[in-house]
């Protein structure tokens, strides 16, 4: 009988999770390989816990396998959530949004007692936006006034499209807008100023959710990145 490949990464996101706990699960290919992992201790541990999804293909994947979703909209908190990132910086600030799911991702991640984020080395850049677009999601009916306020501001993108030519339509009936951006960016303004306006409805700088980063290097190994608290690191330097 052949051995089964056991895969690091996905083993380490779903370990810490425990009997009675609400779990979220991510959106994207990474976060699709812990959802099989969960799903394969589900099974052999008759783990019984609850079960919450930030994207509808995140939930089919997740009933295929044998696991049972919850409707968010009836969970208050939630207890664990694992994820994927489209870049990371020293930082642990996160860009998301390559899956179009960032609204229902921040949304349960703002739900989420501990946020755990895994990314292959590749996806560990020295500032966001190096390797890919900024994901804004954007209400069809403002998507002119959008365009235009992000070029005042010097903000430039396209409107998502798939593979065929049609238009982008995120679980939410939203589009999405790709905008590059520049090397001087302040992410703290910048984010501030898109939840400010209207018609965006989320974007994917997610600059404060992690709680803890895994990296999967080119060897099999995992490192484990932990964010600081600031005022937690503050304390620690009082005499």
């Amino acid at each position: 009988m052949r051995e089964q490949v056991v895969d690091a990464l996905a083993a380490e996101a779903v370990a810490p999770i425990e009997h009675g706990m609400v779990v979220g699960l991510g959106t994207g290919r990474t976060a699709s390989r812990a959802i099989r992992a969960l799903a394969d201790r589900v099974r052999t541990e008759k783990l019984d816990i609850d079960i919450v999804s930030t994207s509808e293909a995140s939930e089919r994947l997740a009933r295929e396998l044998g696991l049972e979703v919850t409707e968010f909209a009836t969970i208050e908190a939630v207890d664990y959530l694992f994820d994927g990132a489209d870049e990371i910086d020293p930082q642990l600030r996160l860009m998301k949004g390559g899956g179009g799911a960032m609204t229902r991702e921040r949304i349960v991640a703002w739900a989420t007692e501990r946020c755990v984020y895994m990314v292959d080395e590749s996806k560990m850049v020295e500032r966001l936006g190096q390797s890919k677009p900024l994901a804004i999601a954007v209400l069809a009916f403002g998507l002119a006034t959008v365009r235009a306020y992000l070029r005042e501001l010097g903000f430039h993108g396209v409107v998502r499209r798939e593979l065929g030519g049609d238009l982008f339509i995120t679980d939410n009936g939203n589009l999405i807008l790709d905008v590059e951006l520049p090397q001087d960016v302040n992410l703290e303004e910048m984010a501030v100023k898109l939840n400010d306006l209207p018609g965006v409805i989320d974007h994917g700088l997610f600059l404060d959710e992690a709680d803890e980063v895994l990296v999967e290097r080119a060897d099999g190994a995992i490192d484990h990145l932990i964010r600081v608290d600031e005022d937690e690191d503050d304390e620690g330097d009082e005499d």
